[in-house]
């Protein structure tokens, strides 16, 4: 092989480097603008269901999920209708409730329905058998405000717009000592920690008329787990600037393949 050859032979292989360095790096830019709407829609949803504290309701955020250590549940309620684990979605397109499924555009969104009763699930767990009954699955849809449907299986699907008007529709089955009680008992297995006690940034304190206050966790990032002493999931903040960096090291590289590689060693 002479030295032209092995110079094409250079060339090609950091052409092909260079291809799937980009594809990389498209793929990173993708994760991460897929955490970024999901960080949002988090947020979105935290400021709307921060409306029901003044009706009654306690709110937990960004927790872990009961059994998952590295799985987290978005929002969990505590108040008057009962206990209402909130899984926050961000969707794009066309959503849709038809014949009790969830739809996003053509695509029925089973696997999500099944996600919202397993986190249901997990949560009724850790609570007394009397009070599990009373837990229940919604799926919140921040870009779709005025979505409301139920599905087959029971859960309610709901818009940030009406999110809050379907947690005050459901009928009270518990008084305000049990809702004081099921939080403060929520807030320690959730989080590991008393939710009474526990250190919060930018903290709502709710008032109660049978009970000290206590404090509902808004954290900066809706992230109400602190001092959990488990292995937590990142939340998306924290995976949107993963996604950064990555994308930041995959691009370097690509100029380093363009412009160093096939002139290294001349």
């Amino acid at each position: 092989m002479g030295a032209g050859d092995g110079a094409a032979e250079q060339s090609r292989l950091a052409a092909e480097r260079v291809q799937r360095l980009k594809r990389q790096l498209d793929q990173a830019e993708r994760a991460t603008k897929s955490w970024d709407a999901g960080a949002v829609g988090e947020r979105l949803v935290a400021d709307r269901l921060s409306r029901l504290i003044p009706h009654g309701w306690y709110l937990l955020n960004d927790v872990p999920w009961p059994g998952r250590p590295k799985a987290n549940l978005d929002h969990v309620l505590v108040g008057p209708g009962g206990v209402v684990v909130i899984d926050a979605k961000n969707w794009t397109g066309e959503v849709r409730v038809s014949a009790g499924v969830l739809w996003q555009g053509r695509f029925a969104r089973t696997q999500s329905v099944d996600g919202a009763l397993a986190q249901c699930a997990a949560v009724a767990s850790v609570l007394a058998p009397p009070h599990r009954r009373f837990v229940r699955p919604l799926i919140c849809l921040a870009g779709h405000p005025d979505l409301f449907g139920i599905t087959n299986s029971d859960v309610a699907v709901a818009g940030g717009d009406r999110v809050v008007a379907a947690v005050l529709a459901l009928p009270p089955v518990l008084d305000q000592q049990t809702v004081v009680g099921l939080y403060a008992h929520l807030g320690e297995q959730l989080t590991q920690e008393s939710a009474a006690q526990s250190p919060a940034v930018n903290s709502l304190t709710v008032k109660s008329p049978t009970a000290k206050p206590l404090t509902s966790k808004l954290s900066a990032g809706q992230a109400g787990g602190v001092g959990s002493g488990r292995a937590r999931k990142p939340s998306a903040q924290q995976h949107a600037a993963g996604g950064l960096t990555r994308v930041m090291f995959l691009a370097a590289f690509v100029v380093f393949a363009v412009y160093v590689l096939p002139y290294w060693g001349r």
